[in-house]
């Protein structure tokens, strides 16, 4: 029976998943995903969770609640820095820490380590460790990883067309329809992307005509280049692309307004969210600024959606909070 590997669908699921499902399978591991983000799922995170933990955190707690009983294995790795010279949100730091603080009677959990920030030295050593758990071959371990990369380059290929990472998963996306304009929807890729936490803002905007920009569909080599000319090196990697994506937007005048979707109680996005606001009101371009946590309304979003746009057809120009 092969070994059954769970990976919860949140957080850096939007990312990654492609490279760790095709590396777990090559080793002979079958991967277990959790359901998709629901009430059940989160009211169980929120539960569990420390009080202070933003909302993202809260949701993945909730995921391994629903995933832990029918795997053997949780991959929950420790993720410091996934760019040379670069930082991810602390909290990425510590998540196996908070999981198995919070969440009683778990299966095995593989915690790796993962920290590019001065060489990659740490990512061969998390592949080896890991692929260990399922076979002594290094050539095999090796080679899966290999065959890995390799699809999240083709994954992230479908995203610089146009295609959000769920359609990308599914490796064939063509870009369908005819959109009015475009709109800048930027922001952590786990809260955009989760239906039920961003309240399914990507179907609501394409159903109003408009075409949606995230940042994930702007080309990583173009956001590295404006991020170059950064006054100051930005040194959160997530900050980093959010800005770099909301320079691009703003200067290429690709889009007619721009949505910025933060999680209440996020530092990053408080430091962020500023200094991409400033710099969107000196260009008169409108600007959204949509806030979420566990009590936030499906209602009330929708409402603010549809000022946003209506402003935007009209022709206004101010920011909406």
């Amino acid at each position: 029976m092969k070994p059954r590997v769970g990976i919860p669908r949140a957080l850096l699921y939007y990312n990654y998943f492609p490279l760790w499902e095709v590396f777990f399978k090559e080793l002979g591991a079958e991967v277990v995903l959790s359901g998709l983000t629901n009430k059940k799922i989160l009211d169980d995170g929120v539960n569990c969770c420390v009080d202070d933990a933003c909302l993202p955190m809260k949701v993945f707690h909730g995921h391994i609640i629903e995933l832990k009983d029918r795997v053997d294995y949780l991959f929950v790795p420790r993720l410091i820095s996934v760019e040379r010279n670069e930082y991810i949100c602390p909290k990425f730091c510590g998540l196996p820490d908070m999981v198995l603080n919070s969440v009683k009677d778990l299966p095995t959990v593989i915690d790796c380590t993962i920290n590019l920030r001065n060489s990659s030295s740490s990512l061969r050593r998390a592949v080896l460790d890991v692929g260990r758990l399922f076979t002594g071959d290094y050539r095999r371990i090796y080679t899966a990883y290999r065959k890995a990369v390799l699809c999240l380059e083709s994954f992230e290929g479908l995203m610089e067309k146009g295609a959000t990472p769920l359609e990308a998963m599914k490796g064939d996306y063509s870009k369908a329809g005819e959109y009015h304009y475009s709109i800048g929807l930027i922001g952590h890729p786990y809260n955009i992307y989760d239906n039920y936490m961003s309240m399914r803002i990507i179907d609501k905007l394409r159903d109003r005509g408009v075409n949606v920009i995230t940042q994930d569909m702007i080309c990583s080599n173009e956001l590295d280049r404006i991020a170059r000319d950064f006054s100051k090196p930005m040194f959160w990697s997530f900050g980093k692309s959010i800005m770099a994506a909301s320079r691009y937007l703003i200067d290429k005048r690709h889009v007619k307004g721009i949505i910025y979707l933060v999680a209440f109680g996020c530092g990053l996005d408080a430091l962020v969210g500023d200094l991409v606001e400033r710099r969107i009101r000196k260009k008169g371009i409108p600007f959204c600024l949509l806030t979420i946590d566990e009590h936030t309304g499906e209602a009330g979003i929708d409402t603010r959606l549809e000022a946003f746009i209506d402003m935007l057809e009209w022709g206004g120009t101010a920011k909406c909070w």
